[in-house]
């Protein structure tokens, strides 16, 4: 397929946006668009954050869903998805409002949580497969067997122009945006998002990010054409896809500037300043635009940049790990081992050093079994709390200096 301006013409119109706004205009909440000093300052430039993780349902998914079974309600009464989490809830919420029911297929491995929120919503759960292609084939044979209308998550008009929506609110609260960066997985958002704002205001520079272990719409980008990965690894599950969509590809590759990637150590940093600077429990999809953001501050200098926070749905089973993640990644965990004479008192020495440089131990573990020790000796693997990667040197430095050899952890 040629990605041309010519080309997408006929995939959607600005018309469809529009009546999508009309649709929803009773039905969301009205996500605050805020700039954040303390971004603003790291990264050298304005940072606005779009709240959308304070939407109903928890993301900008019920947009799309509700859009979609709005345009088909007169016709259809059961409708039937796939979906890991936020997609589930968006259509779970949309049919109930609208007087259909929802079948949704999620995989076995899906949080209870997420299963509890999307029953909650109304709709029948079936669990299938280990993962989000097998739930999704699955739902496939299941709406033909249900004589159910299969809501795609992104590769579908309708959706993509409730996705859109948000374009048009990012430009009402905001007209002189010049950069917005924009979470995508299947594309449906990314898609969305820039054809909306490109159509009304060219000059705007859209920018889609995405986890460096789930690139399949950068590969896409970069070759003009789509292309599937063969894994999807990333904390991000709600960007984990394997094959973006196909009028998602054409979309993006016409109207989006850029694509960029983040790590998942980024994405956990990203987590944790926006729960200390801003109270605010984003899921790792979500915090992927401020991540990208703050890594790019050196391009975007001069520019008002608005990041989309797409989504605040996180199992709470995974919260602290993401914590320790970001912890990690922005140098306030220090992780290493040391050689001690197994002997007592050995302990208490090393702790004494540590103590002395300011630093707070929270976990340790003794390993004699290593090929490696003598018998006489122990492993010590320490973990400790310091302010950044300059104090977390200076503890090292210190235990040298009384004689410790330090090992850090990978």
């Amino acid at each position: 397929m040629e990605n041309t301006a010519e080309t997408v013409q006929n995939i959607i119109t600005i018309k469809d946006v529009e009546n999508a706004v009309g649709r929803l205009s009773q039905v969301l909440h009205k996500t605050p668009l805020t700039r954040s000093e303390t971004f603003s300052k790291l990264a050298g430039t304005d940072i606005y954050l779009k709240y959308e993780n304070q939407q109903k349902t928890g993301s900008f998914k019920i947009r799309g869903a509700y859009n979609k079974l709005c345009e088909i309600k007169g016709s259809v009464k059961n409708v039937l998805a796939a979906s890991a989490g936020n997609h589930a809830q968006g259509v779970a919420y949309a049919a109930a409002a609208l007087g259909m029911t929802a079948t949704i297929v999620m995989p076995k491995s899906t949080p209870i949580a997420k299963i509890n929120a999307t029953e909650g919503y109304g709709a029948e759960v079936v669990l299938f497969g280990d993962g989000y292609d097998s739930a999704y084939e699955h739902a496939k044979t299941l709406a033909k067997e249900k004589n159910a209308e299969f809501i795609h998550p992104f590769d579908d008009v309708s959706v993509i122009a409730g996705q859109g929506t948000l374009g048009f609110e990012i430009l009402r609260d905001m007209p002189s945006v010049d950069v917005v960066f924009v979470p995508a997985g299947g594309g449906g958002l990314l898609a969305g998002v820039s054809f909306c704002l490109k159509s009304i205001n060219p000059r705007i520079k859209i920018i889609g990010v995405q986890s460096a272990g789930a690139d399949a719409i950068c590969k896409s980008f970069a070759e003009k054409k789509r292309i599937s990965t063969l894994t999807s690894a990333t904390i991000a599950d709600g960007i984990a896809v394997k094959t973006p969509g196909e009028l998602t590809t054409s979309l993006i590759n016409t109207y989006t500037d850029a694509m960029v990637t983040v790590t998942d150590a980024e994405i956990s940093s990203a987590i944790l300043n926006l729960l200390e600077r801003c109270k605010q429990l984003v899921e790792p999809a979500g915090a992927t635009s401020l991540a990208a953001a703050l890594k790019m501050s050196e391009e975007i200098r001069g520019k008002r940049a608005v990041c989309l926070l797409s989504g605040g749905n996180i199992d709470m089973g995974f919260v602290h790990k993401l914590i320790d993640l970001g912890l990690a990644a922005r140098g306030r965990k220090l992780r290493f081992k040391t050689v001690l004479p197994d002997v007592p008192g050995s302990l208490e020495r090393v702790a004494k050093i540590i103590a002395e440089s300011f630093a707070n131990i929270v976990n340790v573990q003794y390993d004699r079994t290593s090929a490696d020790l003598d018998p006489q000796d122990v492993f010590l693997h320490i973990v400790c709390e310091v302010s950044d990667n300059e104090h977390g040197k200076r503890v090292c430095e210190n235990l040298e200096k009384e004689g410790y050899k330090v090992i850090l952890a990978n």
